[in-house]
């Protein structure tokens, strides 16, 4: 038995696979990036050539980081004729895992020269005051 629904329902329903198919070409459109460890921090490189700034977000959710964002074409296109285009225009995304000593509450982004730079501060384990050692029988 299917149950009926109302006409909002109805128009959600067949906009769902549209709107599952945008969210799978943003992350075909995901921007190249490289990650890297230091002593006391992580630092992800993400290229964004031709976005600015205030086009991007960052935002942070169960232990992932979300670059998100949309590359904007300025272009005139009247009265030209293509022979070619390669450059990617509209909405990008790029998701990271962030290691288990990761602090998701020291993070710096930087963006420069069209390269978003993350530094993610580890987490400095406490050493105990005081520790016992454990003394055997030989």
């Amino acid at each position: 038995m299917v149950e009926s629904t109302g006409p909002g329902d109805l128009w959600s329903g067949l906009y769902d696979p549209l709107r599952r198919f945008g969210q799978r070409v943003a992350d075909w459109f995901s921007p190249r990036s490289e990650a890297s460890a230091m002593g006391d921090y992580y630092e992800i490189d993400v290229e964004l050539p031709g976005v600015k700034a205030e086009d991007v977000e960052v935002s942070i959710h169960d232990n992932s980081l979300l670059v998100k964002g949309d590359k904007k074409s300025e272009r005139q296109e009247s009265g030209r004729n293509f022979f070619f285009s390669e450059i990617e225009y509209g909405a990008f995304q790029r998701t990271f895992r962030l290691p288990a000593d990761a602090s998701d509450d020291k993070i710096d982004a930087d963006f420069r020269d069209g390269v978003l730079r993350l530094r993610i501060a580890k987490e400095v384990q406490a050493k105990p005051a005081r520790r016992k050692i454990e003394v055997r029988k030989s």
